[in-house]
């Protein structure tokens, strides 16, 4: 009877679908009641009720004037385990995934498209070699090359004496071949762990079936029409499903590390071979490794440069066994390597650095300085094509990020180089120390930082000039303004503050053309000189000497500060619960995307959540009938936004938004106009049945949606008076807070504007409504 009855047009349950932001939250909090029930859902990601509320659906009568609340809850998908902040380590990795999906908008150039997503991948597959080749570049050539091939570094370090070949503990261990294949272990461990933590978050996210592969009710294979009307992606069906993708590229990058490995063992070895004191024996194996090596290489790129996401559909598709088989085919060559590496070679000693360092190094910046530019074409062309003025650099986002994650690559590579070799050669005179491309990098980190000084300088008189015209506008609005400066001062301080965020792109843009001038500059040193610019400069001017002296020794300091900075962040955030939660943040802005060009990035959390929030919504509204307002602030928003793109049209026409704090337009509706622009976000505000924006002049995240036309004040409401009250009033007897991105839930507006979507949602009928305009 109930059922016949709202299938008769009366107005079912209505349920507000509570989804919290950035850092998590409990759900006590969420639904402002200390006895809350689990309805569904497991440790990582759950829903939540009041405890009076669990059996909503059998009481229909007593919620008429007011809906159900519901609470879903994800924040232990990027900050619930400690050991998860270890992720950081792994930023560039992340970051370059990131570039994926910052293309601009491009309608009908589907070969640029996927040229720009094949660059991309190509930029990640560097950085993978580029970490593993610094992870060789001080176990085989810093510790057991140059370390342990020296009398004055072996005796200061004990624990490699066995490594030695001087003294009377020298062994089987201390011949050079030897020494490097027992060093090649650690990176191959490193792969293998890599390898490792992929595979399992591989099982846990990208696994994850979209609606449509159960009997939710609600197939999203119509929820798709938005991206054929040009719109964007987000509703295609199988765009939270990269179960084949990930699983392809971390078969390529597994094998790249592998033949990393694999090529810093080979080749000293085969060079030396190759010479008057080689055999012919070891000269033909050597040649046979290295013909080895490049079919590998070959094979990998090819694997990389294959046809990437499949959004159209799930594909479920298992991979070639080519693909499925070369991390095995590499780790054999591996295991072939080591004993051709240890193999008695007389007259062979340690001198020097490592055959192969220098020029891998240099190559490896190169092409990625390549794969940038050829990136940035690309993408001006599609954003000359289709421009959108409010895109971030106009386009070229997705370069400079890739860019600043091929910088940060080498941050970590030579900081890790510069630190072990300063610790392990104590005098500073008996090692060569890593490759002279590493020891130029870090010589231009402190340029860099004069350009990002100067910046930040720039900006802090910008943003004090805009704090006193904020104060002018805070003493307009308010007549009591003039009894109190300080309170007015702290207002426009906090608006002047949170207008940093827009000044992100200006940001971007001079530090990624610096870096990438300064590491253009540092590889032709490098490449021309063949010494560390200190030695370089030996010649010139004492100033000249003085000063690049001074660059490369702070260089190598902060280089490896940084890098240390890293580590121990990461360790204390394992200890630290609010440390691990500021970690999370950083997890919850940058791992909403799927992995799409690194296999080994951080997960992707919204291939969880963005189905979760899919299947209830489908679900309440197939099962009850009912209205659904779905309430989500800040990153939540996003989500909330994501899954209703995922539902079949029929389903989202039955969900009004209700989005505060939301960084919708203000961030990836800037940075990832494809899929966030103009036309996304209009295509969602007429498909779903209404949607009203709540934002702060304060808020440093939230923003106003911008619609066109008249869209905009449907959409957007003005925006909140932060504080509340300015002074003490009445209702507010003490001095109201500063809230910013915070509590917008304790607002009046919130409410307000709660009631207003419930009152418009039409009912579950098969009649069309009009359009919902601004209250």
């Amino acid at each position: 009877m109930e059922q016949a009855r709202r299938g008769a047009g009366a107005p079912g349950t209505a349920l507000e679908l509570l989804v919290h932001g950035v850092g998590g939250t409990s759900p006590a909090a969420m639904l402002d009641d200390p006895r809350t029930v689990r309805i569904t859902g497991d440790d990582t990601a759950a829903l939540f009720r009041r405890a009076e509320d669990a059996d909503a659906e059998r009481r229909p009568e007593d919620y008429r004037d007011r809906p159900v609340p519901e609470a879903y809850v994800w924040c232990n998908l990027t900050s619930g385990d400690g050991t998860r902040a270890l992720w950081l380590l792994l930023l560039p990795f992340m970051v370059v995934n990131l570039a994926h999906w910052m293309r601009p908008t491009a309608h009908g150039r589907v070969r640029t498209v996927r040229l720009y997503g094949l660059l991309v991948r190509l930029a990640g597959l560097t950085l993978t070699v580029l970490l593993v080749a610094a992870a060789c570049e001080v176990a085989l050539d810093l510790v057991a090359w140059q370390c342990a091939g020296t009398r004055a570094c072996a005796e200061r370090h004990s624990w490699l004496g066995f490594l030695s070949p001087a003294g009377s503990s020298a062994g089987w261990w201390s011949l050079p071949g030897r020494r490097l294949a027992l060093a090649a272990t650690a990176p191959a461990a490193l792969t293998a762990l890599l390898w490792y933590l992929s595979l399992r978050t591989w099982r846990a996210y990208e696994s994850q079936p979209p609606v449509g592969e159960g009997d939710s009710g609600e197939s999203a294979a119509a929820g798709g029409a938005g991206e054929e009307a040009g719109a964007t992606a987000l509703g295609r069906p199988g765009f939270w499903y990269g179960r084949r993708l990930v699983a392809r590229l971390r078969a390529a990058h597994t094998a790249a590390s592998l033949l990393t490995v694999t090529a810093a063992l080979v080749l000293p070895a085969a060079r030396f071979d190759r010479g008057p004191r080689g055999t012919v024996v070891l000269d033909v194996s050597g040649r046979v490794l290295e013909g080895a090596l490049a079919a590998g290489a070959v094979a990998v790129v090819a694997v990389v440069c294959r046809r990437g996401r499949s959004e159209a559909r799930p594909d479920r598709e298992p991979e070639t066994r080519l693909v499925r088989r070369l991390p095995l085919a590499a780790l054999v060559l591996f295991v072939l390597a080591l004993p051709y590496a240890g193999w008695e070679r007389p007259g062979w000693a340690s001198s020097g650095r490592l055959t192969g360092g220098g020029p891998g190094f240099g190559g490896i910046a190169l092409v990625q300085g390549v794969l940038v530019i050829a990136l940035a074409v690309v993408a001006h062309l599609l954003h000359r094509r289709l421009p959108d003025p409010r895109a971030a650099l106009r386009g070229l986002g997705g370069p400079a990020v890739a860019l600043l994650a091929c910088a940060l690559g080498g941050v970590m590579s030579g900081g890790v180089a510069g630190r072990v070799s300063d610790w392990l050669d104590g005098t500073g005179s008996s090692l060569d120390g890593p490759p002279v491309v590493l020891t130029w990098q870090a010589s231009v980190i402190p340029p860099l930082l004069v350009v990002v000084l100067l910046l930040a300088a720039v900006l802090a008189r910008r943003t004090w000039r805009l704090a006193r015209a904020e104060r002018r506008a805070v003493a307009a609005g308010h007549p009591a303004a003039a009894d109190d400066p300080a309170r007015t001062r702290r207002i426009a301080t906090a608006r002047a503050l949170a207008a940093l965020t827009d000044q992100g792109p200006p940001v971007l843009a001079v530090t990624s053309v610096a870096t990438l001038l300064l590491g253009a500059g540092a590889l032709a040193g490098a490449l021309a000189t063949g010494r560390a610019p200190a030695d370089a400069a030996r010649e010139a001017p004492a100033f000249v000497h003085g000063a690049a002296e001074t660059a490369q020794a702070l260089g190598s300091w902060l280089i490896g500060a940084g890098f240390i900075l890293f580590v121990t962040w990461g360790r204390r955030a394992y200890k630290d619960a609010a440390a691990r939660r500021t970690v999370g943040i950083l997890w919850d802005v940058g791992t909403f995307w799927p992995r799409a060009a690194h296999p080994f990035a951080p997960p992707c959390y919204a291939e969880r959540a963005v189905p979760d929030l899919t299947w209830r919504m489908a679900t309440w509204t197939r099962a009850t009938g009912g209205r659904l307002v779905v309430s989500g602030h800040s990153q939540g928003s996003v989500l909330a936004a994501a899954a209703a793109w995922q539902l079949s049209p029929a389903a989202r026409r039955r969900v009004a938004l209700l989005t505060y704090g939301s960084p919708l337009e203000r961030l990836y509706g800037r940075w990832f106009p494809a899929h966030w622009g103009p036309a996304a976000l209009a295509a969602l505000h007429r498909e779903v049945d209404c949607w009203r924006n709540l934002y702060r002049l304060t808020d440093p995240i939230g923003g106003p949606v911008r619609l066109p036309g008249e869209a905009g004040p449907a959409v957007d409401r003005a925006p909140l008076a932060d504080p509340v009250a300015y002074g003490r009033t009445a209702r507010h007897p003490l001095p109201a807070p500063i809230l910013g991105h915070s509590d917008y839930q304790a607002d009046p507006a919130f409410a307000e504007e709660r009631h207003r979507l419930l009152a418009r949602l039409r009912p579950p009928a098969d009649l069309p409504a009009p359009r919902e305009t601004a209250p």
